[in-house]
């Protein structure tokens, strides 16, 4: 993607979104952890927060 001047577009991330993906990568870590132990419950949660909530807003704010 190219921006009206003609560079390319770069990302930037701030403050917010290290922290959104630290808690995404985080929830991940604890979520396969508790799934390797054999959690039903709170392991899926986990996981669907990490890939579902916390690492697209971690993109996309």
């Amino acid at each position: 993607m190219l921006h009206s001047m003609g560079s390319p577009a770069r990302l930037r991330f701030r403050g917010r979104n290290l922290v959104l993906l630290a808690a995404a990568i985080v929830s991940l870590a604890v979520g396969y952890a508790l799934l390797a132990q054999g959690s039903t419950t709170l392991a899926p949660m986990l996981l669907v927060l990490g890939y579902c909530v916390l690492f697209p807003l971690g993109l996309a704010l």
